[in-house]
C-alpha cells in the first residue's frame, strides 16, 4: 500500500512539474531570424528591424505570462496588435500577410 501511495504522490508531482514548465515555453516567442528572414525574402535592413521587433515580442509575451485570466488574455492581444502594427510598417503586403498566417498558426499550436 505504501508503494502504491508513494508512486502515485511521484506521478503527480512529475506531471505538476511538466505542466508547469509546459506554460512557460508557450510564452516562449523567439524565433530562429534567418529562417523567418529566407520564408518572407526580407533583404538585410528588413532583417535588422525584424529582429528587434522580434525581441521586443518576445519579452512582452514573457511579461504577459505572469499574468491570469482576463489581463493575461488582453496582454497577449495588445502584444500582438503592436506587434503587428511594427511589422506592417517594416514589411510590403505579402511579406506581412504570410508573417501574420505564421503568427497566428503559432498562437494556436500554442493554445493561446
Amino acid at each position: 500500500m505504501k508503494k502504491m501511495i508513494f508512486t502515485l504522490v511521484a506521478m503527480m508531482a512529475v506531471t505538476a512539474g511538466f505542466a508547469k514548465s509546459n506554460t512557460d515555453k508557450r510564452f516562449d516567442m523567439s524565433c530562429d531570424i534567418d529562417r523567418l528572414s529566407i520564408t518572407l525574402g526580407l533583404d538585410e535592413d528588413q532583417q535588422d528591424a525584424v529582429e528587434e521587433i522580434q525581441d521586443s515580442f518576445s519579452d512582452e509575451m514573457q511579461q504577459v505570462a505572469a499574468l491570469k485570466g482576463w489581463q493575461q488574455r488582453h496582454g497577449i492581444h495588445m502584444a500582438v496588435r503592436k506587434d503587428a502594427q511594427q511589422m506592417s510598417k517594416v514589411l510590403n503586403r505579402e511579406q506581412f500577410q504570410q508573417y501574420m498566417r505564421i503568427l497566428m498558426v503559432t498562437l494556436r499550436n500554442r493554445n493561446l
